[in-house]
């Protein structure tokens, strides 16, 4: 019943909305005899009909052309198709608005636990207790990544802030004219951003949206937690990865981390220097009005100078003294906005987001070999070294190094970096900067010589204040890992380094990669296996492990619904945080209005929390372990027989749009590690990877392999096990809906041609039967018969969203198609199935 009365309300609030606008956006004159906005739905419904009835989409526009548009010129038949993407750009955006104002009273219908839940739920004295420490323990730490699936400008951002309002109020005739304008402003980037603008670009959310909503999140946290003198001010944490980030990307340098770190601080002091603007209105008293005056003037000189400092004590010292004046001499009036505004400056500190710092381990490495090679300690190679030698070495606190001793370019620039980290720390405070990841961990020595640098920079003999976190991110990471940890708190040096760091380990687990190297189901599970993994072996060295997810926006990339999964880990996972990264599309589509981030937040503080109490931990039973081990195990070998077939990259590389993804501006970040010409798998950023399989609809890493892996053990006469096992295992479950939601995105009848293609037919068609399997697998062990029929909102969202974005991909395709012909206009076409990457990316909001 709940689930369709919120039905309901979507179809009044979404659905025709949508309908009633767009037919006004549809009609409005961005050209002089522009006629392109009428033809969109006869587009569309010459889209739909020829896939279904099987045609190619050459066929499809050359058809449309002839007998709808008159148009026979080739480069007006190109016009046109531009025009068309402009178009579906803002019509994914205006839906966008209006689902964003409908989502607080969709989420009142639904049925989520909330913090006030728990806390009213704790019938019992020690589950109040618990309950009580959980609330003044836990942390959900959000980390905002810049990776390039998210591209509106500030101004962009603005139009749609704007609507969404506008939409929530019915205002039809501002509605038109932010319509209009939205159609005459350009959606996209003239050129490809630096690693500063992605950071400023991100740090619109930060002032814009997180900083009143975190504040938020934290009184009504406060008040609603059974605790008069409440103060977890880490409960919200926001991470940074937009310069800091330099794993591949040869344009973060230190110069950048640098500035980077500025535009944080000096961020936050103009949201600061506004809220004092606002308490001055209302704390007009004598001698408080003084205070708050020279703390706003000191805060101002901050503001724009970046060699400006300031101190958190020279924040909160005057802000203490306030207070006591007006709880002594003016009756505590007004007390509580002052005390929001405390809370808001313990929160944020003088950073707004920590910067997390992440490089390869290989250039770790090369740094390292270089620096013993200048040393006279080796020749060539680390390998020359015994594994004592080479921990002697890099234990060794009478080694000083300068940047240049690193060798190349890259990693001297990491080298500079490590050595201006401490000074960092001194301008925006230590939680500014102060976890350091190792992309593609292997071994002791990934972390080790990271351990290392920082003390031959010139912490020797000094506490090295940072986290350093290992990334386990392909299947070879993930099985070692138990071994790396364990030989690295073998290390007394290093343990010596935990315990100046609260006994705490974080550990990264990455999603991302780990799908694009173990499948769907072997990759999610393989995780969630060394987690548990991990949990056991830091409890036998008295370590606190903290698990940090990176997750991208699709369940290929561990997104999806993730509160389910947070709520859906075994009582064999430590507990103690959550941590994951959202980026691009996620940030504005989960996190980008104060409600939706509201919302998400709690969300994952619920998850964590039902996670915690003792009658809700989920125990996987040694029967259902067996049946997810054997799924993984057959998924990933149908899995790795796709990667080895010899037409897989080539598929990727002709029939998608891969290759254009570097082409667009959306992110400073090569499209694939390395310089090689010979595209390889392990090179492949994982964006443009799953990216160009949901511009095919054919979703590749969120599913294949779980049809056949369920499908072997139905033949084995399992059927009923792995009903129950849906039932029963929360997590198995939460896999399986991902998986739908995938599936749900799927459409092979944009790329049916392929399956008489000469070269490409016979891989295309088992893609295709993969899927359709897949499919049957899924409604059969989930007792439904349609996909996601457990979640008909989002299903009828998809639905909205795919039928928006149908008349770009079968442009995608009419111009990949073109442009691989002997035509004069291939760089044009090579143009148009660029720019039909944009609106692609954006009306899937979690496409990649």
């Amino acid at each position: 019943m709940r689930q369709k009365r919120r039905l309901e309300a979507f179809d009044k609030s979404v659905r025709n909305k949508f309908n009633i606008y767009n037919s006004i956006f549809l009609n409005l004159p961005y050209s002089s005899g522009n006629q392109t906005g009428i033809m969109i739905p006869v587009l569309y419904e010459s889209c739909r009909k020829g896939l279904h009835e099987g045609e190619n989409p050459v066929q499809i526009l050359d058809t449309f052309f002839r007998d709808f548009a008159s148009i026979t010129d080739e480069q007006q038949k190109i016009d046109f198709m531009f025009s068309v993407i402009q178009y579906v750009e803002r019509q994914v955006v205006l839906f966008d608005s209006i689902e964003d104002a409908a989502f607080a009273e969709l989420r009142n219908l639904g049925s989520y636990h909330t913090i006030v839940d728990f806390v009213n739920g704790a019938a019992t004295k020690p589950d109040k207790e618990f309950l009580r420490e959980k609330l003044s323990d836990f942390s959900a730490r959000i980390v905002l990544t810049a990776h390039p699936t998210q591209f509106y400008s500030p101004a962009v951002l603005d139009i749609i802030g704007k609507l969404r309002t506008l939409i929530a109020d019915n205002n039809l005739n501002e509605i038109d004219l932010s319509l209009q304008q939205l159609g005459l402003t350009s959606l996209i980037n003239s050129k490809k951003p630096s690693p500063l603008d992605e950071a400023k670009n991100i740090i619109y959310f930060l002032r814009n949206v997180y900083y009143q909503s975190v504040g938020s999140l934290y009184s009504y946290i406060k008040e609603n937690s059974g605790q008069k003198d409440f103060k977890n001010y880490n409960i919200i944490k926001l991470g940074f990865w937009p310069g800091g980030d330099r794993d591949g990307n040869p344009f973060v340098t230190a110069a950048i981390t640098r500035s980077v770190i500025d535009e944080l601080r000096m961020s936050l002091m103009k949201c600061y220097y506004q809220d004092i603007k606002d308490l001055q209105l209302k704390l007009t008293f004598r001698y408080a009005d003084e205070l708050l005056n020279g703390l706003k003037d000191r805060i101002y000189s901050a503001m724009f100078d970046p060699e400006e400092t300031i101190s958190l004590e020279e924040i909160l010292e005057p802000l203490a003294q306030i207070r006591a004046l007006i709880q002594s001499r003016y009756h505590g009036l007004y007390i509580s906005d002052l005390d929001n505004f405390i809370d808001k400056v313990n929160l944020f500190g003088l950073h707004f987001a920590t910067l997390d710092i992440r490089q390869d381990s290989s250039v770790h490495t090369r740094a390292v070999e270089n620096i013993l090679k200048s040393r006279g300690y080796i020749n060539e190679s680390l390998h020359e070294l015994s594994d004592d030698q080479l921990l002697r070495l890099v234990l060794d606190d009478s080694i000083r190094i300068n940047p240049e001793d690193a060798g190349d370019e890259v990693a001297i620039d990491t080298v500079l970096n490590i050595s201006q980290l401490h000074d960092l720390q001194l301008r925006n405070g230590e939680e500014g900067c102060n976890r350091y990841i190792i992309s593609n961990s292997n071994d002791k020595y990934s972390v080790l010589f990271v351990y290392a640098l920082f003390r031959w920079t010139g912490r020797a003999g000094l506490p090295v204040n940072f986290d350093i976190v290992p990334l386990f991110e392909t299947m070879e990471g993930m099985q070692n890992a138990g071994r790396t940890m364990q030989e690295l708190f073998a290390v007394q040096e290093y343990m010596n380094h935990l315990q100046h760091r609260n006994t705490r380990q974080t550990i990264m687990l990455g999603f991302s990669d780990g799908t694009k190297d173990g499948g769907y189901l072997q990759a999610n599970w393989s995780i969630f296996r060394t987690k548990e993994i991990l949990t056991e072996i830091c409890a036998q060295h008295n370590i606190k492990p903290i698990f940090f997810d990176g997750r991208g926006g699709p369940p290929a990339r561990g997104g999806g619904k993730t509160h389910r999964f947070y709520a859906a880990q075994s009582d064999k996972i430590a507990n103690h945080e959550i941590q994951l990264t959202i980026q691009g599309q996620t940030i504005t589509s989960t996190y980008a209005t104060h409600d939706k981030f509201f919302h998400n937040c709690e969300q994952l503080l619920a998850a964590g929390l039902s996670n915690s109490l003792k009658r809700t931990s989920h125990q996987i039973a040694a029967e259902h372990r067996q049946l997810i081990e054997r799924l993984a195990e057959i998924s990933y070998e149908r899995y790795a027989e796709l990667k080895a077939h010899p037409k897989f990259i080539p598929y990727l590389e002709e029939k998608s749009p891969l290759r254009f993804y570097d082409r667009t501006n959306i992110g400073s970040r090569p499209g694939k590690r390395g310089t090689k010409k010979k595209l390889e798998l392990t090179d492949l950023r994982a964006i443009p990877f799953v990216g160009s399989w949901s511009q095919l609809k054919q979703n590749v890493p969120g599913y294949f392999g779980t049809g056949t892996a369920i499908s072997k053990l139905v033949e084995e006469g399992k059927t009923e096990e792995l009903k129950r096992l849906f039932i029963e295992v929360p997590f198995f479950k939460a896999l399986i809906m991902n998986g739908m939601m995938s599936l749900s995105k799927c459409n092979f009848a944009l790329t049916s041609y392929l399956a008489d293609d000469a070269e490409y037919g016979e891989f295309w068609k088992m893609l295709y039967d993969e899927y359709l399997l897949s499919v049957r697998m899924l409604l059969l062990i989930s007792n439904t018969t349609e996909l996601m029929e457990e979640e008909p909102v989002s299903k009828a969202s998809i639905q909205i969203r795919e039928k928006i974005a149908l008349p770009l991909l079968v442009i995608q395709q009419y111009a990949l198609q073109k442009a691989s012909a002997e035509t004069s206009l291939k760089e044009t076409y090579e143009k148009l199935v660029t720019r039909t990457l944009y609106g692609n990316i954006n009306a899937g909001r979690n496409s990649a």
